[in-house]
């Protein structure tokens, strides 16, 4: 588990998001890249928690365009979905 209290609370948070689709693709994505991310990064991901989870979801399978705000290496490596399991 990681120390530090500020990535526990994006941690679950990301984990808890109300769909178990949303949980393992936000969450997934925190637990594949958070122990990399600057502190920029660190933000982006939590504005990101911040939209509704079936414009994240639409983003991530390509049935709704990206916003031009979203635009960037952290979406590049999110849109990715290397680090969704499959079972």
């Amino acid at each position: 588990m990681n120390d530090n209290p500020q990535m526990r609370r994006i941690q679950f948070r990301a984990w808890h998001r109300g769909t178990r689709e949303a949980d393992y693709t936000v969450g997934g994505f925190f637990d594949r890249y958070h122990a990399t991310w600057n502190e920029e990064e660190t933000a982006w991901f939590e504005r990101l928690m911040e939209e509704q989870d079936a414009d994240i979801m639409g983003w991530a399978m390509g049935t709704i365009p990206v916003p031009d705000e979203w635009q960037g290496p952290m979406m590049d490596r999110f849109l990715k979905l290397d680090f969704v399991k499959v079972v």
